[in-house]
């Protein structure tokens, strides 16, 4: 299978990336109507107690010989009741003014996209580029679309001194009267994507150093100000970790592993009045945005070529041209990161943010649902062959 990797460094994409940014956010391109997973899953647990409070409530004032309300009744009481409690705790929002906002990966559109919400909002955004910043084309135009409050870093979370300068930064420019720094949004990724024996030990490696670690130190450097600010730290995921799937290996190990990190961080958290939630999002990846078809084959023909003669032999050009073939739709279709830029604005402006987040389509909810829930025997029966090339 074809193994593709991308930094979001590559400086030949800026001038394509910088484009498609000069556009409003409402003029990306929309693949569907989003489905509200996020409310529907804040609602289902008050909806299901509110079933059974019902039901005991009129056991209970037909024993006492109080009423005979009937149940159905009960129920739509304290159904209206509870979704307008909910509602309103579910869309409460923190006041951004004195509110610093730290956003790594920036040079992908999510994140720059991301950055110039916040600061639209009015909060003090921290935008952190993996490129320096004289070099960013991506950094000179969102400087020159938000306020005098949008501060440039240069952040490598795999470089210790990048991050132990970029919190120095952060910890003397906080805005005034803050007493730390209220979200830390991690969205810097190292895509790879490849069948495990055609990738390079030296890309694993880089995967896991900024997939992973390199989240997890730049948490830890950080949290000492987030601590004090008693805000939250947000983790992009992918929901298609928990699926299976060839090609997707190294990506699903890195994704997952940030998962159950963000997970047993939370627990760590809660009586310190830190929020952890992480956006597991969907294929927003895949688009014209991040990938382009020609370095796409130059990249696949670079990696055949890498290959041993046996391993040639093996899988034939066949395969994969197949597989080059079925990854032409990572180039060819537009990104719809709307869904997964909402949910982010979410966790960071909401004052009672959801643990997790999924912005993904319903065919995606359900093949996540089957994968989790299904014998793996049955599942692979019926996604086995048919999601072969997919990703």
């Amino acid at each position: 299978m074809l193994f593709l990797h991308s930094s979001f460094h590559m400086q030949r994409r800026a001038s394509r990336r910088a484009s498609l940014r000069r556009g409003s956010i409402s003029a990306l391109p929309q693949k569907s109507a989003e489905i509200p997973w996020d409310i529907f899953e804040r609602l289902f647990m008050p909806f299901l107690f509110c079933q059974a409070a019902a039901i005991v409530s009129s056991h209970l004032l037909h024993a006492l010989n109080i009423s005979n309300i009937s149940t159905f009744a009960v129920f739509v009481w304290f159904a209206l009741s509870t979704v307008g409690a909910v509602l309103f705790y579910h869309f409460v929002k923190v006041s951004a003014s004195g509110k610093g906002v730290l956003i790594t990966g920036c040079d992908s559109p999510l994140a720059w996209y991301l950055a110039k919400k916040l600061d639209d909002l009015g909060f003090t955004v921290y935008a952190g580029f993996n490129t320096p910043i004289d070099d960013s084309d991506e950094a000179k135009i969102l400087k020159e679309e938000t306020s005098g409050r949008m501060k440039l870093l240069h952040v490598d979370v795999t470089s210790e001194t990048s991050l132990l300068e970029a919190a120095r930064y952060v910890s003397q420019h906080l805005p005034h009267g803050a007493e730390g720094l209220w979200a830390l949004v991690h969205c810097a990724h190292w895509i790879a994507l490849g069948e495990l024996e055609w990738i390079p030990f030296a890309v694993l490696r880089k995967s896991l150093d900024l997939n992973l670690l390199g989240a997890a130190r730049l948490t830890q450097i950080f949290l000492p100000l987030v601590r004090r600010a008693h805000g939250r730290v947000v983790f992009l995921t992918s929901g298609l970790n928990r699926v299976p799937s060839p090609v997707r290996g190294i990506q699903c190990a890195t994704q997952a592993a940030v998962d159950c990190f963000a997970a047993c961080l939370r627990q760590e958290m809660r009586t310190r009045g830190v929020d952890v939630s992480v956006v597991a999002a969907g294929e927003f990846a895949p688009g014209n945005g991040w990938l382009n078809e020609t370095e796409l084959r130059d990249q696949a023909k670079q990696m055949w070529n890498q290959l041993s003669s046996e391993q040639k032999k093996t899988y034939g050009e066949d395969y994969y041209e197949a597989a080059m073939t079925s990854v032409e739709k990572y180039s060819r279709q537009a990104a719809d990161i709307q869904p997964t830029l909402r949910v982010l604005i979410d966790a960071v402006t909401r004052t009672f943010p959801m643990a997790r987040y999924t912005p993904v389509t319903a065919t995606e909810k359900l093949q996540i649902f089957l994968a989790e829930h299904l014998p793996p025997s049955l599942y692979e029966s019926l996604y086995g062959e048919q999601k072969k090339f997919v990703y």
